[in-house]
């Protein structure tokens, strides 16, 4: 009996899929205009599910709209860099404190996460480094157990992992940077020092405002 054909999603579902990863890889950068055309024609799809796709993404705030021309990708701009910093730093050095003393299974899973970035970094995978980055973030802000707080960050998964791409492909010397840093803020909880762990975080954080002012930290 021949096995079942593998459905495919929605073609909708498909052009939204190529342009988000597109965009959070930074395949297409800010400033890229992206005619229906072209995007219809990367995914094999009509121009319909494209327009479908290009409203939702507008939604998210990841394009802009231009009637006859196209979709402009907007840029990360330094105001919303500064934005989900402020808003990170607030959430992250609850969490962080709250983490210790920590359960062994996050402790397990902080020490998975932070293997898998390195291996990650070594086969240079930017997009993938940035994946688990925010994944140990959010593995301690989910521990927390505030379930407010954790849709909150999860709000700003895809404005990270664009952030963190671009981070890493303007500043190469980051990605052993952050995983050291990693590192230092999971043997602060190990610890259980509460107080070192959120200042590590604090510390972890500034070097993206630094970024935004044209310094190096």
């Amino acid at each position: 009996m021949p096995a079942a054909p593998v459905r495919q999603p929605p073609a909708a579902d498909r052009v939204y899929m190529h342009i988000k990863q597109g965009v959070l890889e930074r395949h297409y950068e800010g400033g890229t205009l992206l005619t229906e055309g072209e995007l219809a024609e990367a995914v094999g799809v009509s121009r319909t599910p494209v327009r479908e796709a290009l409203l939702k993404l507008e939604v998210e705030g990841l394009i802009k709209l231009y009637p006859k021309k196209g979709a402009l990708v907007l840029a990360v701009s330094a105001q919303e860099i500064a934005d989900v910093v402020e808003t990170r730093l607030l959430v992250e050095e609850f969490a962080v404190r709250k983490a210790v003393p920590a359960a062994p299974w996050l402790i397990a899973r902080l020490e998975e996460l932070l293997e898998e970035q390195k291996l990650r970094a070594e086969a240079g995978d930017l997009a993938a480094v940035a994946v688990t980055d925010r994944c140990f973030h959010a593995e301690i802000v989910k521990n927390a157990g505030n379930e407010i707080l954790s849709k909150l960050y999860d709000q700003m998964r895809d404005r990270q992992l664009r952030m963190g791409v671009a981070v890493m492909q303007s500043q190469p010397d980051r990605i052993a940077k952050n995983i050291a840093e990693h590192a230092e803020i999971l043997q602060k909880i190990k610890d259980g020092d509460a107080e070192g762990a959120a200042a590590c975080v604090r510390g972890h954080l500034s070097w993206v405002k630094v970024l935004v002012r044209g310094e190096d930290r």
